[in-house]
């Protein structure tokens, strides 16, 4: 990016380093122990196509700040978007309300930090590409799978793309600055035949520039996907119920290690002792071929970033080690409470929000079997290739849905199969993973999660998976 992060603040937030200081002063002037200021500038664009016609396009900006005061495991939070000192002071006392401490602090001078890697360094930020490149891309997706087959009726096509200026400043003189780019394309195709009718769905992006759609997944091939997709669903039965041998397709199926594992890995439901795992670190929880990392520093991923939400550099985090607990994902609060390193987990939506402890890019590692080897392995069983969503239980317990699979019989991928849903606890499927596959893929580039009303950019991935046993519901 031409930019270098440094500049959101100088570009972008109209407002002296001075009066930040007398800020994050006032933010603890009743006795906080930390405070912070997260600054936010956002450019987001929005294009959307069906019925043969550009729909809706919008373009917004939206800039505002958030003020932070943690006193011990209470958080005073206010957030405004008037950005003049009377507004901010405000805003600081409000934050600072939550506080009542006649030990009275200063904040320390404000020091900025460079740091010396950019995991997303596109060529030009997407907001500056023309409205015209950007439909041209969005006609190019909805026609290629709408003349894929007669027998598609109906496609939809959604780009977005916003830039996000942050500045983080606090107490401890932390002074940090990161320029965010993310881009979606996607697309969903609708095929009917006789009474039936199915839908399909595709999608790319990250943190990229539109060289992405060029060089790695361009816009017909997206279409097609989707219209692949549904006329595939239109052919596909109900699958049998009941207990057998599941695999899990690579990519995909990261979305259940996401639900039923890495949020119960997060930092606050463990010490708030909600998750299944609040006492299991060091201890076994699953087959000793299972290794799972959450890692923010992918170079172009969606759920990457230079720093978290509260200035912290990003770390590789180890979550589980061959089958036992071994990491959490920190932010700060957690961090303190908890007596545990950070580990740059900390995420939120926008400056509205409070950080909380968030996943990134959460998958587990490759394992040393062949897909081939793995499926042959099994003589009547279902494969998971593509998910709905789903719900798990603090307790661990879960269930999925299934948008599209197959039936395995005799070691061989045969009847196209919809609509199975998979039931579990998330203890008993890691430890009923068999075999692991050496193609570790990642989901589509499009995710999305939600937490305590709060929406992130995230990714998922996994290799090929046998699970020995595992409930299947269906016909």
């Amino acid at each position: 990016m031409k930019n270098p992060p440094s500049l959101a603040f100088e570009d972008h937030f109209n407002i002296s380093l001075g009066d930040l200081q007398k800020i994050l002063d006032i933010s603890l002037s009743r006795g906080g122990d930390f405070s912070e200021i997260y600054l936010e500038y956002k450019i987001y664009n929005f294009i959307n196509m069906e019925e043969d016609i550009i729909k809706e396009t919008a373009e917004s900006i939206s800039l505002g700040l958030g003020i932070r005061v943690l006193s011990g495991e209470k958080t005073g939070y206010g957030y405004t978007n008037d950005l003049s000192f009377a507004k901010i002071k405000k805003t600081a006392l409000t934050a600072a309300s939550i506080a009542s401490s006649r030990a009275l602090r200063e904040a320390s001078p404000l020091s900025p930090v460079q740091f010396h890697h950019n995991f997303y360094p596109v060529l030009e930020s997407p907001h500056k590409e023309s409205l015209e490149k950007k439909i041209s891309f969005v006609k190019e997706t909805y026609h290629s799978a709408q003349n894929f087959d007669r027998k598609i009726k109906k496609v939809k096509v959604s780009f977005l793309d916003h830039t996000q200026f942050v500045t983080i400043l606090n107490s401890e003189g932390l002074k940090v600055s990161d320029v965010r780019p993310l881009i979606k394309l996607a697309c969903l195709a609708i095929a009917e035949k006789e009474d039936k009718r199915e839908t399909g769905f595709s999608g790319g992006g990250g943190r990229v520039g539109m060289e992405y759609f060029s060089t790695d997944l361009t816009p017909k091939e997206i279409g097609q996907d989707a219209a692949k997709e549904a006329l595939e669903l239109l052919e596909a039965a109900l699958p049998p119920a009941g207990e057998m041998p599941v695999v899990l397709a690579p990519g995909h199926s990261g979305v259940l290690v996401h639900e039923a594992v890495g949020h119960l890995l997060e930092a606050d439901f463990i010490r708030k002792k909600t998750s299944i795992f609040w006492n299991k670190m060091g201890k076994k929880v699953g087959s000793s071929q299972v290794t799972i990392y959450d890692d923010p520093t992918i170079p172009y991923f969606r759920g990457s970033y230079n720093i978290d939400d509260e200035g912290t550099i990003p770390k590789k985090t180890l979550l589980i080690e061959r089958g036992k607990m071994a990491g959490l994902l920190q932010d700060r609060l957690s961090a303190k409470l908890m007596r545990r390193p950070l580990t740059g987990h900390g995420r939120r939506q926008d400056y509205s929000c409070i950080p909380i402890p968030r996943m990134s890019n959460t998958y587990i590692d490759r394992g040393r079997y062949s897909p081939d080897e793995i499926i042959k392995s099994v003589e009547k069983g279902f494969y998971a290739h593509k998910f709905l969503g789903g719900q798990v239980e603090d307790s661990g317990k879960f269930t999925f849905s299934v948008s599209s699979g197959y039936l395995i019989e005799n070691g061989k991928l045969t009847a196209p199969v919809k609509q199975a849903t998979l039931i579990g606890t998330n203890i008993e499927i890691l430890k009923n993973i068999a075999m692991i596959g050496s193609d570790l893929k990642f989901g589509l580039q499009t995710g999305t999660c939600g937490k305590e009303g709060q929406a992130i950019p995230v990714i998922d991935g996994c290799p090929t998976i046998k699970i020995s046993r595992m409930t299947v519901g269906g016909q």
